[in-house]
């Protein structure tokens, strides 16, 4: 049971980037799987994320708008489309199992009675 996550690197502000996150040894269509991201000195924080069954979609309100999650079963990965990037967008970004708040906010999941799953961190850098 793995998360592979891809795709980061350097882009300057208003730019694009996309990434990805393979799953293996479990479905995506069985476990909701989204996004977060640390930044230097900061807390982990939810960024999106995909309920299992219907697909439905939730965002940080800090990135709503310019970012967008997608999926395709087939492959298993979830993607991570980022548009109109700044520099505060700097961060490790990390895919994970996910659920989400009353109002919509995506969390991580914490505790053993759930399935939780992190694929390693990548890097985004937004910088002139």
């Amino acid at each position: 049971v793995q998360l592979q996550a891809s795709g980061g690197g350097l882009v300057q502000p208003g730019g694009s980037l996309g990434l990805s996150c393979a799953a293996s040894g479990f479905s995506i269509e069985n476990f909701a799987v989204g996004w977060f991201r640390q930044a230097p000195g900061k807390e982990r924080e939810g960024v999106s994320c995909m309920s299992a069954t219907l697909g439905t979609t939730y965002y940080a309100d800090f990135v709503k708008g310019r970012f967008a999650i997608s999926r395709d079963t087939a492959k298993n990965t979830v993607y991570l489309q980022m548009n109109n990037l700044e520099p505060e967008d700097t961060a490790v970004y990390y895919c994970g199992t996910c659920t989400y708040s009353s109002d919509g906010t995506p969390m991580a999941l914490v505790g053993d009675e759930y399935f939780v799953v992190w694929g390693q961190g990548t890097l985004v850098t937004v910088s002139s």
